[in-house]
C-alpha cells in the first residue's frame, strides 16, 4: 500500500511536468495564458507529487530516523507552499478588478 503512494506521487509528478510543457506550448503559438489557472494545472500536482514522494520514500527504504525527519519537514513545507499559492490566488480572484 505505501507503494502505491509512491507511484501515485510520480503520476502526479509527471502530469505536473506534462502539464506545465503543454502550457509553454500554447504560450508559444500566441494563445493566452491564464496566470490564475496556471497555479491548478501545473504546480499543484507537481508540488503535491513531490511531497506524496518525500513523505514516503525514506520509511520505506528504512533509512535513520533524522533523515525520516527532515523529509517530513520538507513535505510539511510544500505542504504550507501550495497553501500559501491557494490564498495569493483566493486574494487575488475575490479583489475587484480595477484595483489594484
Amino acid at each position: 500500500m505505501d507503494w502505491s503512494v509512491v507511484a501515485l506521487g510520480c503520476v502526479l509528478v509527471l502530469g505536473g511536468l506534462g502539464s506545465r510543457r503543454w502550457e509553454r506550448t500554447r504560450v508559444r503559438t500566441n494563445k493566452r495564458s491564464d496566470q490564475d489557472m496556471r497555479f491548478i494545472r501545473t504546480w499543484q500536482p507537481h508540488l503535491m507529487g513531490v511531497g506524496m514522494i518525500c513523505a514516503r520514500v525514506p520509511g520505506l527504504l528504512r533509512a535513520p530516523h533524522l533523515v525520516v525527519e527532515v523529509y517530513d519537514a520538507l513535505s510539511f513545507g510544500l505542504a504550507v507552499t501550495v497553501l500559501g499559492f491557494y490564498l495569493r490566488l483566493g486574494y487575488r480572484s475575490l479583489r475587484a478588478p480595477g484595483t489594484t
